[in-house]
């Protein structure tokens, strides 16, 4: 038997977010909002970024979610937080909530990227809009954030035309552009 046969494979895995992950989903958050936005918002904004003020309002959110079909997941390593993601019903004006799911929110930590935590994740979103019953899934990506978007366009997301931007102090001062990408998400 060769070493490699020996070694233990990772335990990995995506769940449903527990009340208990809360702490850990928000430390995920900060790490991957200064990462992302470090040439949007001052240097000073990220620094002050502190994991315990979004730790209370994900176990509020996660104790008492807004709709039966919002769901947090996260993408694990052993019992370490990873990743998360939110599925939902779409929220824009254009689709129909009742066949059409969204992931409002999909980070990695920064720090543990292109170890598969990112496509685990990915699927599990699709398994749980499709086994609530949605048939369609919509996802707003920052217009600059290209690796993101080629891991999704591979994936089987593409473009549908959509686009906003977001004003991120309600002022124009800085404003994000982001294009929506659609998926069936008819069985594989």
């Amino acid at each position: 038997m060769t070493s490699a046969a020996r070694r233990p494979s990772a335990d990995v895995s995506v769940r449903i977010a527990w009340t208990e992950d809360a702490e850990q989903i928000a430390g995920v958050q900060v790490r991957a909002w200064r990462q992302a936005y470090r040439r949007l918002l001052p240097t000073d904004v990220l620094e002050r970024l502190d994991p315990s003020d979004f730790a209370a309002a994900w176990a509020q959110s996660l104790e008492r979610p807004k709709d039966a079909r919002n769901r947090v997941l996260v993408a694990l390593e052993r019992n370490r937080v990873c990743g998360f993601a939110i599925t939902a019903p779409a929220s824009d004006p254009d689709v129909d909530p009742v066949a059409e799911g969204e992931i409002s929110e999909f980070t990695i930590d920064p720090d543990q990227t292109r170890l598969g935590h990112g496509s685990r994740l990915l699927q599990a979103c699709a398994d749980t809009l499709r086994a609530d019953r949605f048939t369609r899934a919509v996802w707003w990506l920052n217009s600059t954030d290209d690796t993101l978007r080629a891991f999704v366009t591979a994936a089987g997301w593409a473009p549908d035309g959509a686009h906003r931007e977001l004003d991120m102090h309600g002022d124009g001062a800085v404003t994000v552009k982001q294009v929506r990408l659609h998926t069936d998400l008819g069985e594989d």
